[in-house]
């Protein structure tokens, strides 16, 4: 068997510049706030709120960088959606340093996979509530970019 699924819409976040904790009993911790964006799709499009959101980034021993977002989207329609994801990035060593200087670096050239869940009290989008979806994403001019998928 194998898994199908379709697509819910591009999401692209503008980041402010980076809160650096440093090394935590965790690992290297970074603090990327959102400062806004937008997502796009045939089903649902909106803006991502500029008050709401953070990406927890973590620096692992094994230098995969681990996930943990939570944002606001407010719908084209005013209905609110609370999204939050967990994920992986792994990339070379070269590949990271040209990101760490905000090179553009080609997606395919590392691995960017997150897990995005929905929770709304919007009753035009109470379905968000009852899936799974999977994204895959790059860094961009001014933010990250992700292709979310709906697994059917």
């Amino acid at each position: 068997m194998s898994l199908q699924s379709r697509h819910l819409f591009t999401l692209f976040l503008t980041l402010h510049p980076a809160f650096e904790l440093g090394r935590t009993p965790a690992g290297s911790r970074r603090i990327f706030p959102v400062s806004g964006g937008h997502f796009r799709g045939d089903r649902l499009k909106g803006e991502v709120s500029p008050l709401i959101g953070s990406d927890l980034l973590l620096g692992r021993e094994d230098g995969t960088f681990q996930q943990d977002v939570r944002l606001l989207l407010a719908a084209d329609d005013g209905g609110l959606i609370l999204m939050t994801y967990r994920g992986v990035r792994r990339s070379s060593p070269a590949v990271d340093e040209r990101l760490a200087r905000g090179e553009a670096v080609d997606p395919s050239e590392y691995y960017l996979r997150t897990t995005p869940y929905f929770e709304t009290a919007a009753p035009q989008h109470a379905w968000l509530n009852q899936i799974v979806t999977v994204a895959q994403g790059g860094r961009r001019p001014g933010g990250v970019e992700y292709d979310v998928f709906e697994i059917l």
